[in-house]
């Protein structure tokens, strides 16, 4: 009598279970728990986690206390006697790197003690859930946010018109980058998308194993821009691809199986947070509110900025770019050309002028430098008030006559000088870049 074979399946391995732990997985778990939490409290992943408008939340490192700490290893550990500087577009100040090293310095002391003190635990199931639960939200959070700046594109603006005179050799890689992705409002609107969708996958407990895998990539992805283009956000972004890594490295294993070995693989059954099943379906669902509330709060702002400096900013009067066609200087009539046989003083005086963001004007002067002032004007068009960017003494006054839509002139003083200047307004048209930008059909490519 034949038998049918019996196909035996192993079960699903349950987390919660007390299985022992090894010694390197309990020191590991001590080390990277430790390390990136305090990164998260350190740094503007906490502080996020409570996106209220209108508040500013600061990180605790940028407390009294904590900076005085830092001021005293920067000069007595690193030999550094420059003042540090704590805030700035920066993220790879000298500041930050000073944070890292007490960080990674409390992380590994911390690990020590904790080794010593705790040696009889044999697993960190539960503890891990926890610790898991608030770097889950914290990097939710970071992908929310840098995903909504992008959906709604402010963080790579499209160039602004002084970067159409400005040469290609001059950008630095940085602008390079920056000004490519501005210059494609959808491709950046797409990356946001795919950073938001991460976000939101990861405040959705059933689902932050995929927000965590597209996490993962848009991380690795944006290390590798700031890396090749010298954006000063490389620490901040490495150690995002480290939080993703640590929070999907319990399932290393069964990733390996189910994506490259093509093995069948059983569900993973997470640690509860509580013992009783209707706390923990209750934690699933204000887990969820919490993502609403991080989306929402995110949100706040977006608007106004979207119209205060993003692409909805009103236009100014004198909206575009002006050619200086002729200027008399102290009554004099200057010859402006672009000969080397141009002066010194000849070489700073303005060849262009640009209007663009509302409260600004951009000059561009005859030796291709840029310089940028404070404009206030009047609301007939008549009056231009200048004030020179770091020193409010410093103003000038000018009178504007419109001759025509694309011509302008101005009289008026600047830094004691009488000046008076003919402008004629530049055809935007002629910028490739502001044209036609897609073509289904194409015969030949057309790449200038």
């Amino acid at each position: 009598m034949s038998t049918a074979p019996v196909t035996v399946t192993e079960p699903a391995r349950d987390q919660t279970s007390a299985l022992p732990w090894s010694a390197a997985k309990q020191i590991a778990f001590r080390f990277f728990s430790l390390y990136l939490v305090l990164y998260a409290l350190g740094g503007q992943i906490a502080p996020s986690l409570l996106p209220i408008p209108h508040v500013h939340i600061p990180s605790l490192a940028q407390l009294a206390p904590m900076k005085a700490a830092f001021t005293w290893t920067a000069v007595h550990v690193f030999s550094i006697r420059n003042a540090l500087v704590y805030v700035s577009g920066s993220g790879d100040k000298t500041f930050d790197w000073v944070l890292l090293f007490c960080i990674l310095v409390l992380a590994v002391v911390g690990t020590v003690l904790w080794t010593a003190l705790d040696r009889k635990r044999s697993e960190y199931v539960r503890l891990y859930g926890w610790v898991s639960l608030f770097l889950r939200f914290g990097l939710a959070s970071q992908m929310i946010i840098y995903g909504l700046v992008k959906v709604v594109p402010l963080q790579m603006p499209f160039p602004p018109l002084v970067r159409l005179l400005e040469r290609y050799g001059n950008f630095s890689i940085m602008a390079v980058l920056w000004s490519s992705v501005g210059a494609s409002p959808c491709y950046e609107i797409f990356v946001g998308f795919a950073e938001l969708i991460a976000g939101v996958l990861l405040v959705v407990p059933p689902l932050c194993t995929i927000g965590l895998l597209i996490c993962l990539v848009d991380s690795i992805d944006v290390f590798a821009l700031n890396m090749t283009y010298d954006v000063p956000v490389k620490q901040f972004s490495f150690h995002l691809i480290v939080l993703t890594g640590f929070l999907l490295a319990p399932q290393a294993r069964r990733l390996m199986d189910l994506l490259i070995l093509n093995r069948a693989v059983q569900p993973i059954q997470s640690a509860p947070l509580f013992q009783s099943p209707r706390a923990n379906r209750i934690a699933v669902w204000v887990q969820c509110a919490f993502g609403l509330f991080l989306v929402l709060g995110n949100c706040d702002g977006l608007r106004q900025r979207w119209f205060q400096y993003g692409g909805g900013h009103p236009r100014p009067n004198f909206y575009g770019i002006w050619n200086v066609q002729a200027m008399t200087y102290d009554g004099k009539v200057r010859l402006l050309s672009l000969s080397l046989s141009l002066s010194p003083s000849d070489r700073k005086l303005w060849r262009r002028l640009v209007f663009d963001m509302p409260g600004y004007m951009t000059a561009e002067s005859m030796d291709e430098s840029i310089s940028t002032f404070g404009s206030v004007i009047d609301p007939t068009g008549k009056t231009l008030t200048l004030s020179s960017q770091g020193n409010a003494k410093r103003t000038a006054r000018l009178t504007a006559a419109r001759l025509a839509s694309d011509r302008m002139t101005l009289d008026g003083s600047v830094e004691g000088h009488q000046i008076h200047l003919d402008l004629n307004a530049m055809d935007l048209k002629r910028f490739l870049l502001l044209g036609d930008r897609f073509h289904w059909i194409q015969e030949y490519p057309f790449h200038r």
